[in-house]
């Protein structure tokens, strides 16, 4: 469906043209831009809205592009990204919103002034949580609430300054809104599972309190999730490292995340339908891992001496699905690591970000999908956390998997490990994904990934 602009000021004609220049050199140096290593070589003005006039000492626009790239080499020609914007003008910025800096405008309406990422700056950020409060409609821009859930005026907030593949700001320790950078249209799995959960009343996962989209043409973009804050909480990679770095034992909290894993993953096979996955149908998801290996190892050349290794642990499960074997699909969360878990001071964890891997089609990431491919996931985890140590540990990432596992068995009854080709194929799956992704974004870390392939590519699974 070809894009149709929404407006809602009399500086939006032409606005884009004048921010373009700036916005070709900023754009991929964000940390969640999606298209890294090729040049930005225009832009599609989908929707625009005026949230605070540009008149005032402070304007504020909300913006929808396309960014349009050169295809990789082989791939077919696609429509580009679309990246959501919050871009605040003011005539000079304070020292405190220097990192926000995208530049100073020439021409076009915004002539004079100087555009910034709106999310670094307090006000801003609360129009976003006010529109959140009383449920606003600007332009082609909607803001809902739960209807049993309050959201009080007046918190303070604060952006995240962490590396995220979005962006996310905190309101008083009370709220965390996070705002989806790369948006597609389609029912998004980071509203649509936590909604589903907080119907199950599985309090493994915060309920979201209010949401934000915009309808466009028939479609519906999920632009924004405002979620309780869980205050005190540790990230669960922070915490892990923590702990190595002490020397301390994280079996125990490795068991407790693998109970509370499979509390989300019963939940999820409660609220949402499953499928028995045979032959035919699991046929196309082994095809979906041969094709993502073929694509990684033309990207990265220091994968192709494993690849032969490699493909026999999708051959072994395509041969046990032949031989009559059949597994259950479900919504998973689909991304499932260390940082996308928080325990809070009493000791519970709880599993946050349910968007699944961004780079991956809206429709993929929704499907359903054997439960083990998320705790693939987070034997990964462990295993980075593991080789960030001084010296790296090993020793302490098997502990943490078998504990995991043990914990995922006490409240699922199937320990993953009985199904060791399954888990291979996935863990494999992962870590050619992780290869790739670290060789376009942290170079530095792909001996990371390359170790475990490594490991993967031997049929002994050693």
């Amino acid at each position: 469906m070809a894009d149709t602009v929404t407006r809602s000021s009399k500086t939006t004609p032409g606005l884009l043209a004048s921010l373009d220049p700036l916005l070709r050199e900023w754009l991929p140096r964000q940390r969640w831009f999606a298209g890294k290593g090729r040049p930005v070589t225009g832009f599609t003005l989908v929707a625009a809205t005026e949230l605070l006039p540009t008149g005032a000492r402070l304007g504020l626009y909300h913006l929808l592009v396309r960014a349009h790239q050169p295809p990789t080499l082989g791939a077919p020609a696609q429509p580009g990204d679309c990246y959501q914007l919050l871009i605040g003008v003011r005539e000079a910025l304070p020292p405190r919103l220097a990192p926000a800096l995208i530049g100073h405008v020439e021409d076009g309406p915004l002539a004079g002034g100087t555009v910034y990422d709106a999310l670094y700056d307090l006000r801003p950020a609360e129009v976003l949580l006010e529109a959140l409060r009383t449920q606003a409609r600007i332009g082609g821009l909607r803001f809902d609430h739960a209807p049993d859930r309050e959201i009080r005026a007046g918190l303070v907030p604060r952006m995240v300054t962490s590396e995220q593949s979005n962006t996310s700001v905190v309101y008083g320790d009370t709220f965390i809104l996070k705002l989806l950078r790369r948006v597609v249209p389609g029912v998004n799995p980071d509203l649509e599972l936590p909604l589903a959960l907080a119907r199950e009343g599985c309090p493994r996962v915060p309920a979201p309190t209010a949401w934000m989209h915009a309808e466009l043409a028939g479609d519906s973009y999920v632009l924004g999730v405002l979620q309780p804050f869980v205050q005190g909480a540790a990230d669960g990679w922070e915490l892990a490292l923590r702990e190595l770095a002490k020397g301390e034992d994280f079996a125990g909290e490795a068991r407790a995340l693998g109970r509370a894993t499979a509390e989300v993953h019963t939940a999820l096979a409660r609220a949402l339908p499953t499928v028995t996955l045979g032959q035919a149908q699991l046929q196309p998801l082994v095809d979906g891992m041969v094709e993502r290996l073929d694509a990684a190892a033309q990207a990265v050349p220091a994968l192709r001496p494993y690849v032969p290794g490699l493909y026999s642990a999708f051959e072994a499960l395509a041969d046990l699905a032949g031989e009559g074997h059949a597994w259950t699909a479900q919504r998973i969360h689909g991304d499932l690591h260390l940082g996308q878990c928080l325990r809070a001071a009493s000791g519970q964890w709880s599993l946050i970000d349910f968007e699944g891997e961004p780079a991956r089609p809206l429709a993929e990431r929704r499907m359903p999908q054997p439960a083990v491919r998320d705790v693939a996931g987070m034997l990964r985890s462990f295993d980075y956390a593991a080789h960030s140590a001084d010296p790296p540990a090993p020793g302490w990432a098997e502990a943490c998997k078998a504990a995991y596992c043990s914990g995922y068995a006490d409240v699922s009854g199937v320990d993953p490990r009985t199904d060791p080709v399954l888990l291979r194929a996935y863990e494999t799956d992962k870590a050619v994904y992780e290869v790739v992704y670290e060789a376009r974004h942290r170079p530095d870390w792909l001996a990371v990934p390359l170790s475990a392939i490594r490991r993967l590519a031997s049929p002994d699974l050693s």
